[in-house]
């Protein structure tokens, strides 16, 4: 059988991925119901599947010499502990990560193998252009949004299905943390395009 695959981001209201400005982590919007829920997802074996880019994004924070890493969020330590796929060709060993391999090849390939093996559920924190392609491919089974209550039309960045296919999406389950963020996890299916 093979192991389910969940593209999980986080994303403003107007879908973008970033911010900048004066905007912090989360967008200053965690609350503790949602650290104790991320805290939970991430409380079961996974095996975590990032692009470069994202790797590079949380090896520098992880490498920033002002930071202390006991500092971190639990449920960032929880995933940072788990055993992780790197799809890069541009990345060498050895990695900042605990438990990391890179593997270099086409992405769709690298993943579907991957479901086929893996025998723990695969989970991928942000890495937008490598989930628009496994999206495309059908490799996706889960889209987990975590959307913020903000809306950031000025500074704004990395929007979060920006470049990707055009998907229809069965809302899989729908949760309000701290009374204002929502969790809304969908099964994506490619949209068939008119003829």
């Amino acid at each position: 059988m093979a192991a389910t695959y969940t593209f999980d981001v986080f994303s403003s209201l107007d879908g973008f991925g970033a911010a900048g400005g004066d905007w912090t982590g989360y967008w200053g919007k965690q609350g503790p119901e949602l650290l104790e829920h991320r805290l939970d997802l991430y409380a079961e074996p996974h095996r975590m599947v990032f692009g470069a880019d994202t790797y590079r994004v949380f090896s520098t924070m992880l490498a920033d010499p002002d930071g202390d890493p006991s500092l971190l969020d639990p449920w960032v330590s929880k995933m940072i502990n788990l055993p992780a796929t790197i799809v890069s060709s541009t990345l060498r060993a050895p990695l900042d990560w605990p438990d990391a391999e890179i593997v270099s090849g086409d992405a769709v390939d690298i993943i579907a193998a991957l479901k086929r093996d893996s025998d723990v559920p695969l989970r991928s924190h942000g890495s937008l252009s490598l989930n628009h392609a496994l999206m495309a491919a059908g490799l996706v089974d889960f889209i987990q949004v975590t959307v913020y209550p903000v809306i950031t039309g000025e500074t704004g960045s990395e929007p979060v299905f920006g470049g990707a296919a055009d998907f229809d999406l069965e809302l899989v389950q729908a949760l309000t943390l701290d009374g204002r963020t929502q969790e809304l996890t969908y099964r994506p299916t490619l949209h068939p395009q008119a003829g």
